[in-house]
């Protein structure tokens, strides 16, 4: 479908207030409806924006018009069809922006109501599905009604498999967690599901939703392979794509109050009070804990298709396994649509304490989660399962210590950059999560120590006896090795380096000269020891 088909449907009556021709003839993948000043993050490349234009306004006209489209035409928006309704006609600030910009304008009548056009869009695509097809009529019908009413995942997957009779059907994501099941069907475990994915009997399509993480991807499994005809799970997988795609449109406010919050948490000077309660209430959180913190960052080996945020689409994956089945509180939310941003809650009875997450970027650009209600050790378990799920990507992260109240969310965030530090320094080619309270001992304490700061420290104490390219050097380092690691033992030092013991003095002499330290006082032995772990 192409931009020009849509403003000839005459049962819309849009009317055209700018373009080219060349730019009418712009592939239509979808359709965004948002009243958001900026909504970048929610437009993909080809659709048609439709705005109500609440956001307008007569005083700033000029510059948020330019802002909106500036936004559409850096997102690779279609065409823009503005509302009449909210302002009588659309503003002439508006179209001559999207003149500048060269994004197509058309307005729509007061009576259209936008869910029309919604409909007309999402129709037509699923015709262009629908050539070949297996499904029977009635059934293309109602998923294509679904689509156009933004149906969940799970009302989907039940319609396109009512005709069958009790089919068992799932959609998993890549780490085994159920994202949506058949009615009867029995729950599968994230391991389980893991393994079915991988080399189970049944049948298992990709649902190739665009702008979603490879975390968050969905797959269609059905357990017995031949449950239903190849060709028939495709389209219905077709048909998910376009339902997660609708997820991820969804303007919703999670993504910017989680990345607000951690903003707020990462800066704790000059906070006010309630701020912190505040920000966690817009994240959709409660305002008292206990909390837990996780900061994470990937590294792919290759570059991903498009531009999509891994670590936070792995951290929303992470959370996703909470206990407590937490599910979609909106687009952008953890659990259920794969979107960029957000909380999630689950389903907690009396007694029962709220489990929920907010995912958002850091302003260094990391990306963390703030969960609340978390039991312990919760990601020992989902953690290999979503790091695992996505080859070529090495995943790091790091968990702070339990904030009892959100006063201590800043010291959380704090000890779980530290960890994710450490993390990286344990296994810069392999991912890892590591807990800041398993940082109990010196060696792993500097882990977490920024490299540059590690080596100015080693630089500093051990001096001279860095020189490597010296073999007299090279032996004195050694020896300082050992000498410590026997506990300051001169005969078990000289034991192990084959040396006489008087040789071993006369080297810790040295050492001693050239570092300025006595070995015989703990506190230089320490500041040594400490010297040669950071390096």
């Amino acid at each position: 479908m192409y931009v020009e088909h849509l403003l000839g449907d005459a049962s819309l009556g849009l009317r055209l207030l700018w373009a080219e021709d060349a730019l009418l003839r712009r592939e239509v993948s979808g359709v965004t409806v948002t009243d958001l000043e900026d909504p970048a993050r929610f437009v993909r490349p080809g659709e048609v924006v439709v705005s109500g234009l609440v956001w307008w306004t007569p005083e700033a006209g000029t510059g948020k018009a330019e802002r909106f489209v500036s936004a559409l035409k850096d997102a690779g928006a279609a065409a823009l069809l503005a509302g009449e309704e909210t302002h009588g006609s659309v503003p002439d600030d508006l179209v001559q922006a999207c003149a500048r910009h060269r994004v197509p304008v058309a307005g729509v009548p007061a009576h259209i109501m936008f869910r029309a056009i919604t409909d007309t869009v999402y129709l037509r695509q699923w015709a262009g599905l629908s050539r070949h097809h297996a499904l029977p009529e009635n059934a293309r019908v109602r998923l294509s009604r679904l689509l156009a009413q933004e149906a969940g995942p799970d009302t989907v997957l039940a319609a396109a498999f009512a005709q069958l009779g009790g089919t068992a059907a799932y959609v998993f994501t890549p780490s085994g967690r159920t994202v949506a099941a058949t009615a009867g069907a029995p729950a599968v475990p994230a391991r389980e599901a893991v393994a079915l994915l991988a080399d189970g009997p049944g049948l298992t399509a990709s649902v190739d939703a665009g702008g979603v993480s490879p975390y968050e991807r969905w797959l269609l499994y059905l357990p017995g392979p031949d449950a239903a005809p190849p060709r028939m799970l495709h389209e219905v997988a077709a048909v998910l794509a376009h339902c997660q795609q609708a997820g991820t449109r969804r303007p919703s406010a999670g993504p910017r109050a989680a990345d607000e919050l951690g903003a707020l948490l990462a800066v704790p000077a000059g906070r006010e009070d309630g701020t912190v309660e505040a920000a966690l209430r817009r994240c959709g959180l409660p305002d008292s804990g206990p909390y837990q913190v996780i900061v994470a960052d990937a590294m792919a080996r290759r570059s991903p298709e498009g531009e999509v945020p891994l670590a936070e689409g792995a951290l929303r994956e992470l959370a996703g396994h909470l206990p407590g089945d937490a599910r979609s509180a909106g687009a952008g939310a953890v659990g259920g649509t794969g979107g960029q941003g957000g909380a999630a809650e689950g389903d907690a009875g009396a007694g029962t304490p709220v489990v929920a997450a907010a995912v958002g970027r850091l302003p260094d650009g990391c990306a963390f989660a703030v969960l609340c209600g978390a039991p312990a050790g919760w990601a020992d378990e989902a953690w290999p399962l979503v790091a695992d799920c996505v080859p070529g990507v090495v995943l790091h992260a790091g968990i702070g210590m339990p904030a009892a109240a959100p006063e201590g969310l800043g010291g959380a965030l704090a000890r779980a950059r530290y960890a994710l530090t450490s993390a990286r320094t344990t296994a810069p080619d392999a991912s890892r999560l590591t807990d800041a309270g398993s940082l109990t001992t010196l060696d792993a304490l500097l882990t977490g120590v920024p490299a540059d700061v590690r080596g100015a420290f080693s630089h500093g104490v051990l001096g001279p006896l860095l020189e490597a390219d010296r073999p007299a050097t090279a032996a004195l380092l050694s020896t300082l090795e050992t000498f410590l690691t026997c506990d300051g033992s001169w005969a078990r030092t000289a034991q192990a380096l084959h040396l006489h013991v008087n040789t071993v003095h006369y080297r810790v002499e040295r050492i001693e000269r050239l570092t300025g330290r006595d070995l015989s006082r703990l506190r230089d032995r320490l500041d040594l020891w400490a010297a040669l772990l950071c390096r």
